[in-house]
């Protein structure tokens, strides 16, 4: 009976070893934090029609651009990517693509109404746009984060061991920066000659 103990206890601890708990969590974190991300593009994509009606309501001249950020926000809504997902570059690289276009048109609706800064409704907006878009930023570091460290438990020893043989772990994809300029900050241009 001791010895069925202690053989019991020999096991389990190799087991733990493995990574036979660390790697659900850290994978579980890494879900958590990729939920944190796709709430902020929630956010962000429930903001768009208060600050369309906001901009039409004030007599806006260029319809095209309300249709631009329409369609970016109809279009990063309709691209979706699930905790299984994100492991495969391809789809992360897309799901980004899609909020980088909504990012865009929005700073091209700020660039061409400069004169609606001065309405209340229309600050407050971009007041929370652009809070929604630094929670965006943060959320998606806390995800690579966690994506890092996921990534990292399951290609080294003990943990590997387990990783591969009871779960079939697979790396996920971290945010990369999508634009070929992205370490060039965008110029913002109002149109008065500066």
């Amino acid at each position: 009976m001791t010895l069925r103990f202690i053989a019991a206890a020999a096991m389990a601890a190799s087991l733990a070893g493995c990574g036979i708990n660390s790697i659900p969590t850290a994978e579980e974190k890494v879900n958590a934090r990729w939920a944190d991300v796709q709430n902020d593009y929630q956010r962000r994509a429930d903001l768009i029609p208060n600050l369309v009606a906001t901009v039409k309501a004030a007599g806006a001249q260029e319809k095209s651009i309300l249709v631009e950020v329409t369609q970016a926000r109809a279009g990063a809504n309709a691209v979706t990517l699930s905790p299984e997902e994100l492991s495969d570059p391809s789809k992360v690289r897309q799901y980004e693509r899609a909020q980088n276009n909504v990012s865009l048109s929005l700073q091209r609706m700020q660039e061409a109404y400069p004169e609606l800064k001065s309405q209340g409704n229309y600050t407050t907006l971009m007041s929370q746009l652009e809070g929604t878009e630094n929670r965006i930023v943060i959320a998606r570091r806390d995800y690579n984060t966690a994506v890092q460290e996921y990534n990292t438990r399951i290609r080294t020893f003990p943990d590997a061991v387990g990783a591969k043989i009871f779960y079939g772990a697979k790396p996920k994809v971290p945010f990369q920066a999508t634009s070929a300029n992205a370490e060039v900050a965008p110029t913002v241009n109002f149109g008065n000659g500066g």
